[in-house]
């Protein structure tokens, strides 16, 4: 695999992963659209591997405070079980579960690689985009995760399960559930990205255990390395950028951006069948 074709995904995956603009629509589309041999799990995976040490490292506080509040839970002491952290801790807890069974249950039945098109990818692009402005205008704006309760950290971990829809966004679906739920956008984006956590480790562990039993010939485990370096930097760099950025503006730029690409490849699939 050719050192461009690796940065260009590593940068790709790593600037769109915690955007609400789908990085596997990003990582999916350049092989589709220059002719690239499909990238193969492999580098998929380091990819995204790469952009969970960017939220680890952004989020370095959070994620100590959920880790203490995961021994708070095992604990079972009433009063650790009122702390911040271990509601923190609880609430992702809850909110997982849902997209791992979804994920689990697509790739059993290969429904996962029947809906990798970009057909799918262009209509997903343009729905969500216009669902995400929506909440973003409607939602109010006055929650913040530490009044978060377990019945809308379910909500938005069933949202989630949405994602699996190439061209959704993950972090898009997750606040636009958060932003109809009433939560600010930093507090949305925030929640989001600490949400992703044991959804790329789970699911980073399970593709592991499926390369190591089929194999991938598509890439070596140097390109992987290449492309989960490139991939940290390239994510921690939009996650620094994002934060600051929704402080002043809202979701609109999203979704025109998401509007523009989904036209713009629904235009391109026309023109290549014509």
């Amino acid at each position: 695999m050719g050192w461009l074709q690796l940065l260009i995904l590593a940068i790709v995956q790593g600037l769109t992963e915690f955007l609400p603009v789908s990085s596997s629509a990003h990582l999916i589309l350049p092989s589709k659209i220059m002719g690239w041999p499909d990238q193969g799990p492999m580098i998929d995976l380091m990819a995204h591997l790469g952009s969970l040490g960017a939220v680890l490292i952004y989020y370095r506080r959070d994620v100590g405070q959920m880790i203490g509040g995961g021994f708070d839970i095992l604990s079972f002491d009433k009063t650790r079980l009122e702390k911040p952290r271990a509601k923190l801790a609880f609430h992702i807890l809850i909110a997982t579960p849902p997209a791992l069974m979804a994920g689990l249950m697509m790739s059993m039945f290969g429904w996962d690689e029947l809906i990798r098109s970009p057909l799918v990818i262009a209509w997903a692009m343009i729905v969500f985009g216009v669902v995400l402005w929506v909440s973003d205008v409607m939602g109010k704006k006055l929650k913040t995760i530490d009044t978060m309760n377990a019945k809308a950290a379910l909500i938005i971990g069933l949202a989630q399960m949405i994602a699996f829809i190439p061209g959704t966004s993950r972090s898009g679906i997750t606040m636009t559930a958060a932003r109809a739920l009433g939560y600010t956008r930093s507090e949305s984006a925030r929640f989001s990205m600490l949400l992703a956590i044991p959804t790329i480790l789970a699911g980073g562990g399970y593709a592991f255990l499926k390369l190591f039993k089929d194999g991938d010939a598509n890439a070596s485990l140097q390109d992987g390395l290449v492309v989960a370096g490139f991939s940290l930097v390239a994510a921690y760099f939009a996650i620094y950028v994002f934060m600051k950025l929704i402080e002043k503006v809202s979701f609109f730029p999203f979704m025109l951006y998401r509007l523009a690409l989904g036209g713009a490849l629904l235009w391109w699939l026309v023109a290549t069948a014509g």
